[in-house]
């Protein structure tokens, strides 16, 4: 940190304590001479429970905003014609009152109190309207792109429990309070090893250093945070989200790799890439939580940017894969930080001349609605399901629309369904990795016909004799994977559609 940063978080710190009275100014001086980082003296008084943890982040969080706008007004300063007297500084009005237990000596307050303290109460790092105080209390708060922390600030423990979990190849970390850090290794939960149980003051804390301010207030106003985190060039990126429970803080990261996996990375069929070369209609991705939609709808994007001059157009929530302009044109936009949701973005979509469009989730009536429309004007629309095969996809999307409506969208999906793509991960053999089962449709005049016909149940026969055309069943992508050895036979028929049919072809 810089002698001009660390004077500006003396200061702010210094004015934060002697404003709020915990102590006067020479006491401050005086801590702030054994200890230079204000930071660490307000983790010390939590640690040696001389405040409240729960305060002591609300001061800690004060504590951050009033150093943003201190660098912010001495750097406005500096950069006048006019030299500045005194040192910058926020007005005392804008700092909201603490009251912090204390019995110790070094935080004695600088005056005795004239009367009774008032009830203890949760303190806000700002006040806010009644109808806004609602709102956050009912809607968990969605952090999207903000200024992100000081890579300085990054609490160590948590950089290691993220790199350990990188060095395992685990796809997901949980850091929880008061137990040991979980990482999701081809597909099961086990513990880090070299880690013990980790103190619930010390988790949060140290998950709060990776946020910005405004993330922070938010998640202290409804305990609900979810965002990207970015740790930079040597750290990745995660989608992260962070919740309170019973125990304490808990933060979940799923890792995202910094390159787009290949087609021969993820091992898909030949078929997906074939869906990237049509020009305009809509390729759905589907499937359970956890199954890969995103890796691939990456994948798909990145054949795209790499191969064809075209506008491409992402909406997502949260961006996760970052894609850089290569022969196409890559506009990324987050739902919350660039667009306020994945409707608002697709209905501005069609105005924007895109050639491709990547929904990160079809939601809602409306979301679906537009994701069509953009497929039926001649644009090429990819977009998520969590459905698990083609033919219950079809009618999930279907299903949406009121009745009235149906023989239109039938119609219309009929004619603008390109393909769909239905993903499941399950554990190989070894338990060293992942195995991908896929479910393909491609739609042709017969699948179109049953579509518009309300027959629907009939789909699975003609995607059985379809094989020619790229189609496949997930039971026979089970069975291909179980006789190759890759996946165990008992796990094939445990999430087969047609368990009796692949357990004879297994001979089990």
């Amino acid at each position: 940190m810089s002698t001009t940063v660390s004077t500006a978080a003396q200061q702010a710190f210094k004015r934060i304590v002697v404003h709020n009275k915990l102590m006067d100014e020479p006491t401050a001086d005086r801590l702030l001479a054994k200890e230079p980082d204000p930071e660490k003296i307000i983790q010390f008084f939590v640690q040696n429970k001389k405040i409240k943890p729960e305060l002591g982040q609300q001061l800690l969080t004060l504590y951050h905003r009033q150093l943003e706008k201190q660098v912010e007004a001495e750097a406005e300063a500096a950069l006048s014609a006019a030299a500045p007297t005194a040192p910058a500084h926020v007005a005392p009005d804008d700092l909201p009152l603490l009251e912090l237990d204390t019995d110790d000596d070094e935080v004695a307050p600088a005056a005795p109190p004239q009367a009774a303290a008032p009830a203890r109460t949760t303190v806000a790092p700002a006040a806010a309207p009644p109808e806004q105080a609602a709102k956050r209390e009912t809607a968990p708060a969605t952090a999207r792109s903000d200024k992100p922390a000081n890579r300085a600030l990054y609490d160590p423990t948590i950089v290691k429990i993220l790199e350990a979990a990188r060095a395992v190849n685990a796809s997901d970390v949980h850091v929880k309070s008061g137990e040991i850090p979980l990482v999701r290794v081809a597909g099961a939960l086990r513990e880090l090893d070299n880690y013990t149980r980790m103190d619930k003051e010390k988790i949060e804390a140290g998950l709060l250093t990776l946020v910005s301010d405004s993330h922070r207030e938010k998640f202290l106003h409804t305990n609900d945070l979810d965002f990207c985190f970015d740790g930079g060039p040597g750290l990745g990126r995660f989608r992260t989200n962070y919740l309170r429970q019973h125990r304490g803080m808990d933060g979940i990261f799923r890792l995202i790799s910094s390159e787009v996996p290949s087609f021969e990375q993820l091992k898909l069929p030949p078929m997906v890439k074939k869906f990237t070369e049509y020009k305009q209609g809509i390729v759905l991705i589907t499937g359970p939580k956890g199954c890969g939609k995103t890796t691939t709808l990456a994948a798909m994007v990145d054949l795209i940017n790499k191969n064809r001059p075209e506008h491409i157009i992402t909406i997502e929530d949260p961006i996760e894969f970052v894609h850089p302009c290569k022969k196409g044109h890559v506009n990324q936009r987050e739902v919350g930080a660039h667009t306020g949701a994945f409707a608002n973005a697709l209905r501005a979509a069609l105005r924007e001349a895109p050639d491709v469009i990547m929904v990160g989730e079809m939601r809602d009536l409306e979301t679906t609605s537009l994701a069509i429309t953009a497929a039926e004007t001649g644009h090429l629309v990819f977009a998520t399901l969590h459905t698990p095969d083609a033919i219950r996809t079809i009618d999930r999307v279907l299903d949406v629309f009121p009745p009235k409506e149906q023989g239109q969208i039938r119609s219309m999906v009929s004619e603008s369904m390109r393909g769909i793509v239905s993903q499941l991960l399950l554990p190989s053999t070894d338990g060293k990795s992942q195995e991908l089962a896929v479910e393909i449709l491609v739609n042709t005049t017969a699948i179109g016909n049953l579509i518009r016909e309300e027959k629907t149940f009939q789909l699975r026969g003609i995607m059985q004799t379809g094989k020619r055309l790229g189609m496949q069943l997930m039971d026979d992508s089970l069975l291909e994977l179980a006789r190759a050895g890759k996946i165990n036979k008992e796990e094939a028929v445990a999430v087969s559609s047609e368990q009796a049919r692949v357990k004879k072809e297994l001979g089990l």
